[in-house]
């Protein structure tokens, strides 16, 4: 069971949300305020953080930032806008989940579930740094480069580069990706932004690309197609 933070301001959706989670036997605090919640995170330490975006004084999208130039401590965004293009903002800009209210107990727990297992694997031991090609991968580092030139990568472009590089010369299902990487089963179109905005960083070529080749109706494979024998 995790130690749970809720940042809600909305009374009644505190404390549904404070009765399902303690029912499943989460330790449970909340703040009512942006601010509040921020100051908690500092000093009391929790394991998942939930955050309402709708809060009376500080907006939720900016707390979020704030919140991850502080901790690494997983959240998940609680939003009543089911806007494709905002959730894949937050997600980039650090949110490990989201869910679109009204939600029920059950989404909840298996949202936290989710963060919590994605948290634990964080903390084994890291793999080797990959190498493909021209492309270097330092798993340890979280650093990527092309031909020596670093990568600005967000950490969501980096778990996928690092996901594909991991299965090298096979090509890896936008299901498979999304399950592993988000460990959720909706919302494909979220993987497609994110390889959109890692081939253009990666420097691809949509028509020719160097790495990441894209099989319609499969998935993609990373590959350097500049170093392959066969190129």
């Amino acid at each position: 069971m995790a130690h749970v933070l809720v940042i809600e301001d909305d009374p009644g959706i505190r404390s549904a949300v404070i009765r399902a989670l303690t029912a499943r036997g989460h330790a449970v605090d909340s703040t009512t305020t942006g601010l509040d919640g921020l100051q908690h995170i500092l000093s009391g330490d929790p394991e998942v953080v939930i955050l309402d975006l709708g809060l009376p004084d500080v907006p939720g999208e900016r707390l979020l930032g704030m919140i991850r130039s502080v901790s690494q401590v997983p959240i998940i965004v609680a939003t009543a806008r089911d806007d494709e293009e905002l959730i894949v903002r937050l997600l980039d800009e650090g949110a490990d989940d989201y869910l679109v209210k009204p939600y029920s107990p059950e989404q909840l727990e298996a949202r936290l579930r989710a963060v919590l297992r994605r948290a634990a694997a964080a903390a084994d031991p890291t793999p080797a740094a990959v190498t493909v090609g021209g492309l270097e991968i330092d798993p340890a580092r979280r650093t990527a480069s092309v031909d020596g030139a670093p990568l600005d990568l967000t950490r969501l472009e980096f778990d996928v580069l690092a996901y594909l590089a991991a299965n090298p010369g096979r090509v890896v299902s936008r299901k498979e990706l999304l399950r592993e990487v988000w460990q959720r089963t909706d919302s494909a179109r979220t993987v497609d932004v994110h390889l959109s905005w890692l081939r253009r960083k990666l420097g691809d070529d949509l028509d020719d690309p160097r790495f990441i080749h894209v099989h319609r109706g499969v998935g993609v494979l990373l590959e350097d197609s500049v170093a392959s024998p066969d190129a």
